[in-house]
Formats: C-alpha cells, sequence, structure tokens
C-alpha cells in the first residue's frame, strides 16, 4: 500500500472533530520545517493538559502549553504529596489472622473477606496524594492570529520549542528543566520591544480526567469540575493558606502548606519561586509580573518542599529555592542551556535505534498517532521507544523519587489514583525499560525507596503478623506506608516488596555492580524472612502457600478475591529465594537463614495446568468461572514475563498453557495492561502478534496525543511497558542465553540498534535487513564468554581483552 504525502482527511477528522479550537486560529505552512526524528511536534498548541509536552529533571515537572495568547505552564515537585510521616499499621491484624486463614481453607471467602475489612485494614484506609504547585500563567500583550505555528519536544535536548510569525515578526519560546542547576526555564523571543506579557500563579486545584480524544469527543471520566476549554485563563488564584509576595528584584515568592488527607494532618511546606530576566521593562504589581517592551526575556522558577525523609519534615524550602535560583540567576541562558542539554545527553545518548522510514516521518505527532495501526510508520514506534526513555530520565534520576503512577506529572489535587506508587504491578513496569535501554543510573531511586520502605515494612510485619524481616502489600507513597490498603479485594496483597526486590535483582543481573548488590541482598534477605514466617502449608498437601493474599485486583467467582496460594504470589517467591541464594553465593555469605530459605523454595506449591489447557491463575481450576474474563491484570503470567520460569526454551508445555491464558485474556486492555501483554507475546517468540498489540498501545485509544500513554486517564506505566515489549522484539536476555531479534516483526523488516543491553553487563550493537541479521557487536567483561541464539542455533562467543566482539557485514 503506498503512502499519501500528507495524512488523508479522516485521520484530520479524527483529531479536530468535535473540539473547541484556539481563539487565535492558525493557517500553518506546509513549507515549515519539521523537527527530526526523535522529536514530538505539533501545528497547533494544547488545549488541554494532555496536549501538553512534558519537561522534567527528576524532581522537578513542567507541562508547556505553547498557547500563542497565553501560556501555561502546569508544574510539579516530587516531594509534593498530600499529609505528613504516618504509621498506618493496623494492631488489630494479628489477632484476627489466623481466623482469616482458617475461614480460606474452609473456602468461605465472603466470610474472610468480611473479616479482613473489618480489622485487616490501614488505619486510615487510603495513603497520602501525589500534588501540583498549580499553574504559570503568561498572559500575551497584543497576540494576533499566527500566520503559521509548530510546537515540539526535543528529546536529544529535552528542549521544548514553540515558535510562530505573525504580521510583526517570529515568536520563539524554549523551556527546559534543568538538572545541573535544579530550574525550570523559559525562555521567550520576539521582533526589537515587541515581548510584552503579565505573569501570574494559579494555586493547586481540581481538575477533570479525559480519555482520549479517538472519536473526535472527549469523554468526561470525573465530576470534579469543568474543563477549562479557554485560551485566556485568569492567573491569581491563590489557595488558602497560601501567599504570593516580591521577592528582591523582578521576583515572586510562592508559599504554603501542603494539603491534610485521610486524617493525616498537612506535615509539608513548600515554596516557589518565579525570577524574569532580560530588556524591557519589568515591575511587580499586586502579585504579579508584568514585562513590556522586551525582546528577549529568560523565566526561572525554582520549587522545593520540606521534605527531607518520610520521617523527617524540617527542611527550608525558601532557603533551597533561594540558592537554586542565585546560582541559575549567575550563569548566562547559553550556559544553563548548554549545561543541561551536556547532562541530558549523558543519558538519553546511551542508546539509538531505527525501526525503519516511512513518509509518516514527515507528519505531525498526533496525526501519526491517529493513524497508528492503519498505515505503517515504524519511525513512530522507534519515536514511543525513546519517548519513554526520556520520560524515565525527566522523572527519576539519583537523589529524586521514584517515578509514581504519572512520573512526575499530575496536573490536580485529585490525581487519578493519587498517582501513588501501585507495587502489585505498575512501579515495577516503570523500571522494566530502564536497564535494558541503558538508563540503569535511573533506577537508583527506586532502590532507595525499597531500602526505606524495608524499615516501615519491617514494623508492618511486627505489629499485623508477629513476623521477622518486612513487609509491603499493593501500594506506598511519599510516607513509605507498608499496610494493606484500600480494602480486601485490592489491598490484601503481600507481596509487594518481594516484587520489588525482584525488580531490584533485575537490575543488578544487567550490571553486575557489586556495590548494588551489596545493598539489595539484606533487602532480599528480610523480604524472604517475611515468608518464612508466614507461609502455609496448604490443606490438600500441595505444598508452601500465601494465605491471605488474592490474584492482583481480579475476584475470582465466589464474591471475592481473596484466596490463599494464587499463582503469581507462589512464583515471585520462587524468584525471590532463588536471587536471595545467588546473591548470598555470589558475596560469599553464610546464614542459618539459607538453609531455610533453599528449603522452603523446593516446597512452594508449583504452577498448574487447568481442564481447559490454560495456565491456572489460582490454585483452584477457577479460570473459566471467573467474573471477568478479559482482566487487565495478567498476574499469573508474571512467570512468563518479567520473570523466565516459563519459557519457549525449557517448559514448552507451560509455555503453551500461558499461551492459552494469554488468549483467552484478550490483546486489549488498559493502557499498562495492552504494554504488558506486549512484552508477553514477545517473550514468547510471536513478534508480530506483539506488534499487532503495540499498535493498539500506539493508536489513539490508548495514547494521547502528546504521546502520554491512556488508562485510561493518563498513567505512565503504559508508556514504560511499551517500550520493554517493544525492546523484547528486539534483544532478550534469559537463562544464561542472549537472544537476537527473537521476536522480530515483519513490520521492521530493515532496522538497527545501538546500546541496548543485555545481562550480564552487555551492550549490544544490531542491524538488519530483510528480517535478516547482518551486523552484531558486543561490549562487555573482557574475556567474557557469552551464548548466542539465533534463529534457534546456540553459538558461543568470548569477548577480546578489550570487551569487544563484533561480527559485520
Amino acid at each position: 500500500m503506498s503512502i499519501p504525502p500528507s495524512p488523508p482527511n479522516w485521520i484530520r477528522r479524527t483529531l479536530l472533530g468535535g473540539l473547541a479550537l484556539s481563539a487565535l486560529p492558525i493557517a500553518w505552512s506546509k513549507e515549515t520545517p519539521h523537527p527530526g526524528k526523535n522529536s514530538l511536534w505539533y501545528r497547533r498548541s494544547a488545549e488541554r493538559w494532555e496536549e501538553a509536552l512534558p519537561l522534567g529533571n527528576g524532581r522537578l515537572g513542567a507541562m508547556v502549553f505553547g498557547r500563542v495568547g497565553q501560556e501555561r505552564l502546569q508544574l510539579n515537585e516530587d516531594t509534593l504529596w498530600s499529609g505528613g510521616p504516618y504509621t498506618p499499621d493496623n494492631p488489630e491484624a494479628l489477632g484476627i489472622l489466623p481466623k482469616v486463614r482458617a475461614l480460606l481453607a474452609q473456602e468461605k471467602y465472603e466470610e474472610a473477606t468480611a473479616l479482613v475489612n473489618a480489622g485487616m485494614m490501614a488505619k486510615p484506609l487510603w495513603q497520602m496524594s501525589y500534588g501540583t504547585l498549580g499553574d504559570l500563567l503568561l498572559d500575551i500583550e497584543g497576540a494576533a492570529t499566527p500566520l503559521d505555528y509548530q510546537r515540539s519536544l526535543d528529546l536529544d535536548t529535552a528542549l521544548a520549542h514553540t515558535r510562530y510569525r505573525t504580521a510583526v515578526g517570529t515568536f520563539t519560546r524554549e523551556a527546559f528543566v534543568s538538572a545541573p542547576d535544579q530550574v525550570i526555564v523559559l525562555r521567550l523571543q520576539a521582533p526589537k520591544g515587541k515581548l510584552g506579557f503579565t505573569l501570574g500563579w494559579r494555586g493547586p486545584r481540581q481538575v477533570q480526567h479525559i480519555a482520549p480524544d479517538y472519536a473526535g469527543q472527549a469523554t468526561d471520566l470525573g465530576s470534579a469540575g469543568p474543563v477549562d476549554w479557554l485560551l485566556r485563563e485568569e492567573a491569581g488564584e491563590v489557595p488558602a493558606g497560601a501567599s504570593v509576595a516580591p521577592d528582591g528584584g523582578n521576583a515572586l515568592l510562592m508559599t504554603g502548606p501542603n494539603a491534610a488527607k485521610n486524617g493525616i494532618e498537612a506535615g509539608l511546606r513548600y515554596a516557589m519561586r518565579v525570577q524574569v530576566l532580560g530588556d524591557g521593562r519589568i515591575d511587580v504589581d499586586s502579585g504579579l509580573l508584568r514585562v513590556s517592551c522586551a525582546s528577549e526575556v529568560t523565566v526561572l522558577v525554582g520549587a522545593a518542599t520540606s521534605y527531607v525523609n518520610y520521617r523527617d519534615v524540617s527542611g527550608d524550602p525558601v532557603a533551597i529555592v533561594r540558592g537554586h535560583m542565585a546560582r541559575a540567576a549567575r550563569k548566562s541562558y547559553t550556559a544553563l542551556k548548554n549545561d543541561h542539554i551536556r547532562e541530558h545527553r549523558r543519558l538519553f545518548s546511551a542508546m539509538i535505534v531505527d525501526l525503519g522510514t516511512s513518509a509518516a516521518d514527515r507528519w505531525p505527532t498526533d496525526e501519526r498517532i491517529a493513524a497508528a495501526g492503519k498505515l505503517p510508520d515504524p519511525g513512530l514506534d522507534a519515536l514511543y521507544l525513546q519517548y519513554a526513555r526520556y520520560l524515565l530520565i525527566s522523572s527519576s534520576r539519583p537523589g529524586t523519587q521514584p517515578a509514581n503512577l504519572q512520573g512526575i506529572w499530575n496536573e490536580g489535587t485529585n490525581a487519578p489514583w493519587d498517582s501513588k506508587y501501585t507495587i502489585n504491578i505498575n512501579t515495577e513496569m516503570n523500571y522494566w525499560p530502564a536497564d535494558p535501554s541503558g538508563l540503569g543510573a535511573c533506577v537508583e531511586p527506586l532502590l532507595r525507596m525499597v531500602e526505606e520502605l524495608a524499615q516501615t515494612g519491617a514494623v508492618t510485619a511486627r505489629t499485623m503478623y508477629q513476623a521477622r524481616g518486612w513487609v509491603a502489600h499493593h501500594n506506598t507513597d511519599l510516607w513509605r506506608a507498608a499496610a494493606p490498603i484500600d480494602g480486601a479485594l485490592w489491598g490484601m496483597w503481600p507481596c509487594g516488596g518481594a516484587w520489588l526486590c525482584v525488580t531490584l535483582w533485575d537490575h543488578y543481573d544487567y550490571s553486575r555492580d557489586p556495590a548494588v548488590l551489596r545493598r539489595l541482598y539484606p533487602l532480599m534477605l528480610g523480604a524472604a524472612q517475611f515468608f518464612l514466617d508466614t507461609l502455609v502449608e496448604d490443606p490438600r498437601g500441595r505444598g508452601l502457600i500465601t494465605s491471605p493474599s488474592l490474584s492482583p485486583e481480579n475476584p475470582h467467582a465466589f464474591g471475592s478475591s481473596l484466596v490463599a496460594g494464587p499463582a503469581m504470589d507462589r512464583q515471585i517467591l520462587r524468584d525471590l529465594f532463588t536471587h536471595t541464594l545467588e546473591a548470598a553465593h555470589i558475596l560469599q555469605q553464610e546464614a542459618p537463614l539459607l538453609v531455610q530459605i533453599r528449603a522452603a523454595r523446593e516446597r512452594l506449591a508449583p504452577d498448574r495446568i487447568g481442564q481447559q489447557g490454560q495456565l491456572q491463575e489460582w490454585l483452584e481450576d477457577w479460570d473459566a468461572q471467573a467474573p471477568d474474563q478479559h482482566h487487565r491484570h495478567v498476574s499469573h503470567l508474571y512467570a512468563v514475563y518479567p520473570s523466565s520460569q516459563i519459557n519457549v526454551r525449557d517448559t514448552p508445555e507451560m509455555l503453551q498453557a500461558a499461551r492459552i491464558s494469554l488468549i483467552r485474556r484478550g490483546d486489549f486492555a488498559t493502557g499498562w495492561g495492552t504494554a504488558w501483554r506486549v512484552c508477553l507475546w514477545a517473550r514468547m517468540g510471536d513478534g508480530d502478534r506483539a506488534y499487532s498489540v503495540l499498535k493498539g498501545l500506539t493508536g489513539p485509544m490508548r495514547t494521547y496525543p502528546n504521546m502520554f500513554d491512556a488508562h485510561p486517564p493518563f498513567q505512565i506505566d503504559g508508556n514504560f511497558g511499551g517500550a520493554a515489549g517493544i525492546m523484547e522484539m528486539l534483544l532478550q536476555s534469559w537463562g544464561g542465553e542472549v537472544l537476537l531479534l527473537p521476536a522480530l516483526p515483519a513490520a521492521w523488516k530493515n532496522g538497527e540498534v545501538r546500546g541496548i543491553r543485555a545481562r550480564g553487563a552487555l551492550s549490544v550493537d544490531l542491524a538488519w535487513r530483510d528480517g535478516r541479521l547482518t551486523g552484531l557487536r558486543l561490549a562487555g567483561p573482557p574475556a567474557a564468554r557469552v551464548k548466542l541464539r539465533y534463529r534457534g542455533k546456540l553459538s558461543e562467543v568470548v569477548l577480546d581483552s578489550q570487551g569487544i566482539y563484533a561480527q559485520l557485514p
């Protein structure tokens, strides 16, 4: 099928139908050059948050709207959460625990659920929520209808650009969030003396969350207030308890408290400082900054909270912000920008990918998303992967908080699912692409969070289970709460901490960094110790099982999700015990506990195949009776991916059962659920099926115009899971082997990837043409022996004294 030089009319109708358009219509020119292949770009400004472009340095986040008449920067700081230090552990749980286990053994699931809800849930029942700093709004003077317009996000430089031309001349804006200087920077340029604006702050507020505009009609997913479609919004909305005041020359200082929630008092204070530098006249007036008759202006924004750690909120955010801003203001704009780009490229340039070209490479990003799956566009798949890498760099760096459900970007005080750390899949998925794509440094915040969670989780283990070690359930927050929340249907799952440990073992396995393993080993040992104390014998003699537990968020046919011994628990614990023993061997550790771990691993109940040939989700053969046959979670397939307990080489019968389960579940789910399915089909070696599911993920039903993943609403895990799936099609490493192009789809006929990582501290370059490997280069430990598998054939190569092996055409 030939590809038209520009998008067909049906794509434009999908994008524009039913939307209130900008108050300043744009007559764009087709001659305007489009940015490079690692760029998102658009021919119109962002009307809503899901169209704005994200910037971040791991700690500070900004969403740039690029509006002509009013620029909007929506801002976040990664420690601005509700509440304060708290301990939600429920001491009543210990007395109830044996009763719940007895009821589950008697198959009285509804009674067990009622008892758990009555006495084993956290107090309060819900955790704290990630927040927002609100918006900076710049009302632009004399805004006129542009003759052409373009905005873009360059992933190579982490710069957001807005450019438009009017009868007066060309106006440009450039924005970035600097990691070296810890400030948000916005540069505005205009014809001489023609730049004027009024800058104000709109404080945190509730917003409405929407589904993707896949039918030209926004779908209401909540009633938290009307969607603001107006181009010009009023600044100056200051929330209760907050203040805005002049702070030295040409600057404003905003301060205030965080929010209380669920009975937990507000414990944080925040500060944000805005400073304007440039030519023209700059005045401070009633909490606003006014600029007139300017040509070049730089806006600097700094923000911080009083958060020191999950137990200490004694920091001085005003002093922190003033310090960052003073250092940044001493630099020229060029120096700020160059230092930012240099630091960003240190991470982003670690991997290069090319999956092919098409005429769609020249289309705006929103039009490519609208056409996904209908017209060939391998470049969009490569862009999706690189965008996920960009998002991880922007939301998770050493010294910051880990990426949460929305990374670092959240518009309102009513964040979806509180934008927490959901550790029954979502947080783990956030980090699936990190090490394979050369971003192992971005995992450090997760390791530090788990170190802290092990401390709070040890209290939870003692208080609620009278167990040694530590435990975490299906969610945690800034305050590292570890008790079960929300209700028995969701929260009574004790394997969140165990899965985090296995995720971090994978991080070690890619780098083989002994310093990482020394930090990780006590966490794994403590998590394993908890289960040594809490595993019980299956009443029917099938082995050791967890009780109470559940298959994450999925009800079975007996009025509950609560069970004993779901498949996922047994699979996670098999990995946890195995890797703990491996770590002990590598670190030459000896302890009586290790003997117990080895014995418990051998006694875990095995996976089971049901009457329909499927891999059973529960110990009993209930899959066909489950009320939701297409549930978003595919928890019992953990053993296929991200684990490799079930695989194409060693366990063909179990793999076939897993395949049947996956087919029964269906290919389309929530954004992250669809992404997990991409990974599973790739791990099963079915590249074309994986690619078909990927097209559903990257298309307009699961991807917003700014390429954010749509659960809906926005959750960032789908972006990361989809990226991991793309890499699984190109390279896999498990079971002591590196698999080359193991699930290459026909759609990626020709391509190249450089810097993709494999377990064993290996970096791999691949090239292929007509679906066949044409070039291979490995870099890793000198003299390392590497087993390679390509098209079913196994070979072994040895890296040279420089740690290189190359097989080039």
